[in-house]
């Protein structure tokens, strides 16, 4: 008889697969190694899948594995949502900010803004989603968000956009590459080089893959990441170089080398807000905070001691 599927056994896959190991998922979810071991059998049992290939001793997804995840992350995407919006029921009596930034944002710099925000409106509730710049639009539009930060150019009469620390991008190498002997990268430069990407589909990744490609310049894409965190962690260790605004850099500064890029590729990220804002006093105290960070940014990044 076939079994109906169980959220353990979900929660437990989700968790392999973004843990990497059954030993390290097993310890998030509290549970012994041997008992995560036969949430994924069953699980595999019970769909008739082969989730999982054993590759000396650990599990690598497979082709249909990595599809189920797509999905399994969809719905809990969406059951976050619903437990954002009961959050925001339950704290109704609060005022509340509800944030869309563009993963090439999300890391410090999204930090540093609303931190700065919070510290001026200690009492309010604020809810950040990690989206794409249009998902961001669409959000503003039907008033699920109340601000937003995006790279790709929003043509609607319903949303007010600004620039947002408007700059060139930036080559970000490991400290110790042999390009940092160079005061200035040039597309020739990166030919051949080992290259982290964001992903090709991205408005950032399209407008570097038009740049290089004019050049006739194939960098070595060696990995694609989709948050600029990552990406700059990625970049810091060691694993190649990259083309970046300024701003996502952040709290890695220290631990990656910056030099200017030419030709110039100039990337103007906007800090968005629908007209006649129910919030419109906590959007603009926001927008205060966002505009500070990206001048701190400014001061400690583009200094020119740090090209």
């Amino acid at each position: 008889m076939v079994r109906r599927l169980n959220l353990r056994q979900v929660e437990a896959f989700k968790a392999v697969i973004e843990f990497g190991t059954v030993s390290r998922a097993a310890e998030i979810m509290n549970i012994s190694q041997p008992a995560m071991s036969k949430l994924i059998a069953h699980l595999e049992e019970d769909t008739g899948l082969r989730l999982f290939d054993r590759v000396k001793g650990r599990l690598a997804p497979t082709r249909r594995g990595m599809r189920l995840y797509e999905e399994i992350d969809r719905i809990f995407a969406g059951v976050r949502q619903v437990e954002n919006a009961v959050e925001a029921i339950r704290r109704d009596e609060q005022s509340r900010l509800l944030i869309g930034v563009m993963p090439a944002l999300s890391g410090s710099f999204i930090q540093q803004a609303t931190s700065r925000f919070l510290a001026s409106q200690p009492n309010v509730f604020c809810s950040v989603q990690s989206r794409s710049s249009q998902w961001i639009a669409d959000g503003l539009v039907t008033r699920k968000l109340d601000v937003g930060l995006i790279i790709a150019p929003i043509d609607n009469p319903y949303i007010v956009a600004e620039p947002l620390m408007a700059h060139p991008v930036v080559c970000i190498l490991p400290l110790d590459h042999p390009l940092t002997a160079n005061s200035v990268i040039t597309p020739g430069d990166l030919d051949g080089v080992p290259f982290v990407s964001f992903d090709p589909e991205s408005h950032t990744s399209r407008r570097v893959a038009q740049v290089l490609d004019a050049h006739g310049v194939a960098p070595n894409v060696v990995m694609v990441v989709n948050v600029s965190p990552t990406l700059c962690e990625f970049v810091a260790a060691g694993v190649g170089v990259s083309l970046v605004h300024p701003l996502i850099v952040g709290s890695l500064r220290d631990k990656v080398a910056i030099r200017r890029f030419e030709p110039t590729l100039q990337f103007d990220f906007q800090i968005c807000r629908i007209r006649d804002s129910r919030n419109a006093r906590l959007v603009d105290a926001f927008l205060d905070g966002a505009r500070q960070a990206a001048s701190e940014i400014s001061r400690t990044i583009l200094t020119p001691d740090r090209e």
